[in-house]
């Protein structure tokens, strides 16, 4: 355990972050959990709305650090392409 009193703020710090983060993490992972559900129900709409929100709530949970952008980056890109196959073709 830290002794010294900036490690003790480190420390404070340090679990604050974790709890911010971990929850970022979890909306993000239930974001797409509802994108691949509307997908699965075949509801072109709901699957949009949803992207939309996943994307949202994707892009700033990497921007604050709790996911790495390139893995947001790939995450959205596949789920977009799932997406745009729900609905017809030009």
């Amino acid at each position: 355990m830290a002794n010294h009193p900036s490690a003790l703020k480190r420390a404070r710090q340090r679990e604050k972050r974790e709890e911010r983060n971990r929850a970022r993490r979890t909306a993000a992972r239930t974001r797409i959990r509802e994108v691949l559900e509307a997908v699965a129900s075949g509801d072109t709409k709901a699957a949009k709305a949803a992207l939309a929100e996943a994307t949202r709530v994707l892009d700033r949970a990497a921007a604050r650090g709790a996911l790495p952008k390139e893995r947001v980056a790939r995450k959205i890109s596949r789920l977009t392409v799932t997406v745009q196959k729900l609905g017809p073709r030009p």
